[in-house]
């Protein structure tokens, strides 16, 4: 698809994207493997991976460069030349095909309601999802396969919210038992609608320079502000 990112998608990507990881030998409850995720997660200096992200019949690909605590960069292959940027404070979004660059200030207040921020991948994210959300195992701690196409085991855990206020109903990390990386994110709105995230090819601890998440719009690309929503103290 090389088409623009949808609205819909980039606000699941303000509430959540994905990775963390950690390892735990005394699995007694899932809130307990969720907290032990967080910890272990707290030592990672910074990650790549390679994203999918599928919402309805959006699909889309590319490169993900996160550094601790918050900062992420996209680069996409399809759309291609698409790149998102998050630098803790600004979402930037160049889209190549319309020439422009959408921005959206996210102010602390914002950030910090259930799984809002720019990353569920870093212990301040899976801190504030352990507060918004009730970790339940979803068939036990025993592995399963993703899906029924695809035979990797994974535990997974569901994140059920505690409040309305929480931007998922429901949230399902699916995490591989031997590494404890997660290979899959499922989001369910409160429309019922399923954002998707897999990652694959993780590489954690790369050195990544903060310069990377330094945008600089192209001269030729008109400028969109807060083009989400106003933001608000």
């Amino acid at each position: 698809m090389n088409k623009p990112i949808k609205y819909g998608v980039i606000a699941a990507l303000l509430l959540f994207i994905i990775a963390p990881w950690g390892q735990s030998q005394e699995i007694v409850t899932a809130d307990r493997f969720l907290e032990s995720v967080s910890e272990r997660y707290a030592e990672i200096r910074d990650y790549e991976a390679q994203v999918m992200i599928r919402s309805g019949n959006t699909e889309m690909t590319g490169n993900l460069s996160f550094l601790n605590p918050n900062l992420l960069r996209i680069d996409f292959t399809r759309p291609a030349d698409q790149v998102m940027v998050f630098n803790g404070d600004l979402l930037s979004i160049f889209v190549p095909d319309l020439r422009v660059v959408l921005t959206q200030t996210v102010n602390p207040l914002r950030r910090t309601t259930g799984a809002g921020g720019a990353a569920l991948a870093s212990a301040q994210g899976l801190a504030l999802l352990r507060r918004g959300y009730i970790a339940t195992f979803v068939s036990g701690p025993e592995p399963v396969a993703l899906d029924d196409r695809n035979p990797d085991r994974v535990v997974q855990l569901r994140l059920t919210r505690r409040l309305a206020s929480e931007g998922f109903r429901e949230i399902i990390l699916s995490i591989d038992p031997a590494t404890l990386l997660i290979r899959r994110i499922d989001g369910r709105t409160i429309a019922d609608a399923l954002v998707r995230f897999d990652f694959q090819n993780v590489r954690v601890n790369q050195q990544i320079p903060e310069q990377r998440f330094i945008f600089d719009a192209p001269a030729t690309a008109n400028l969109y502000h807060n083009f989400m929503f106003r933001d608000s103290d």
